[in-house]
Order: C-alpha cells, then sequence, then structure tokens
C-alpha cells in the first residue's frame, strides 16, 4: 500500500495566514479557498472589501486546480486557444487562472483557489500560501 501526505488544519491555517498576508500587503479584497485533494472545501475566507461572487468563484478555482491536478489556468489557456467545446467539462466550473494545486512528492494533496483582482494576482497570492507549507 501506498501513503500519501494529507493537509493538516495547521497546515490550512498557515496556508490562509500566507495567502491573506499576500493580499493585504498588496491591498487586494479578494476570498481564499483551501479544498483537500478530492476538492472538497476545507477553509474559506472573504476579505472585507471582497466581491460576494469571489466567494463562488474561489472555491470553484480550487475544486478545479484539485480534481484535474494542475493550474486552473491551463483550462482558460486551452479555452482561449479556441477549444470551447472544453467548456462542457464536467464538474470543472473554475477554469479561470487563480487554482493552483497544492503538491508534495509528486502528490496532488490539495488546492488553494483565489479570486477578487486580477487572475494573475489572484494566482501569486494563492502560490504565497502554498509556500508556507513547503510545497
Amino acid at each position: 500500500m501506498k501513503t500519501k501526505s494529507m493537509l493538516t488544519l495547521d497546515d490550512v491555517k498557515k496556508i490562509a495566514a500566507a495567502s491573506e498576508a499576500e493580499a493585504l500587503q498588496n491591498n487586494w479584497a479578494v476570498t481564499i479557498a483551501i479544498v483537500d485533494d478530492g476538492g472538497h472545501l476545507l477553509w474559506l475566507q472573504r476579505l472585507d472589501g471582497a466581491p460576494p461572487i469571489s466567494a463562488h468563484i474561489a472555491p470553484a478555482k480550487a475544486n478545479t486546480a484539485a480534481l484535474g491536478r494542475r493550474e486552473s489556468k491551463s483550462y482558460e489557456d486551452v479555452i482561449n486557444g479556441g477549444r470551447v467545446s472544453f467548456l462542457s467539462a464536467p464538474d470543472l466550473k473554475g477554469m479561470l487562472e487563480g487554482g493552483v494545486p497544492i503538491i508534495v512528492d509528486g502528490n496532488v494533496i490539495g488546492a488553494v483557489g483565489v479570486s477578487g483582482v486580477k487572475s494573475n494576482e489572484d494566482a501569486q497570492i494563492a502560490r504565497a500560501g502554498i509556500a508556507t507549507v513547503g510545497a
């Protein structure tokens, strides 16, 4: 049998705190979502001033990154490249940049999704959080 790493509540809190710090340092009002490897929500945090819709978009981006085992931007790129039929892919609702998988020992153990500012800035916030757990 294989053993695999998994996110603990302590890990999730560290990721959330570092993501929040990155957002606040840049004066970005965002929502931060963290999911496990199955895309199940472990953390949702909407910073003051973040648009209400971001509370729906951030978890969707995180879910897409976890289930797809890659950054959500890769799906956006496929669609923008002309393969619009990919919009019909089941269960992938956050096909926009800003969902980043958490990878440990080559395995996806979860993902962070951020929404509220430019997509590349959303991804920057997610990566800052993930960096705190050495992934």
